[in-house]
């Protein structure tokens, strides 16, 4: 596992914990896992697919009945996540409050870390 002992990798927002809790009894799966890949006009994007078994390298976050898995790759650009849930006139989804990305694309939908 990456990160502080005893402390989640990510946090879920209440409206966050409600709508994976949703999908995970309606569909049957054991969570979200979430994932990073290279993508995107910025260099990166997140995955978010569906799990029906939890990889042993995953760091699991559970909390109220919502169980996210978070790959391997990615557990390093997200320590210290909020992940939201926001639902608007045009749009609904989950949102990333990553305090680790250092630019973001103008549609939102990529992201880029600081070079290490």
């Amino acid at each position: 596992m990456f990160g502080i002992p005893g402390k989640q990798a990510v946090t879920l927002t209440p409206a966050a914990t409600a709508q994976i809790a949703r999908l995970m009894e309606r569909d049957g799966t054991t969570g979200l896992r979430i994932g990073i890949k290279k993508g995107g006009c910025a260099g990166m994007e997140y995955t978010m697919d569906y799990a029906t078994e939890i990889d042993p390298n995953d760091e699991v976050v559970e909390q109220d009945g919502a169980r996210v898995m978070i790959a391997p790759m990615a557990q390093m650009f997200l320590f210290g996540t909020e992940i939201d849930y926001a639902t608007s006139l045009l749009e609904s989804g989950f949102r990333f409050n990553n305090p680790n990305v250092t630019e973001a694309c103008g549609c939102g939908e990529s992201i880029k870390f600081a070079e290490t």
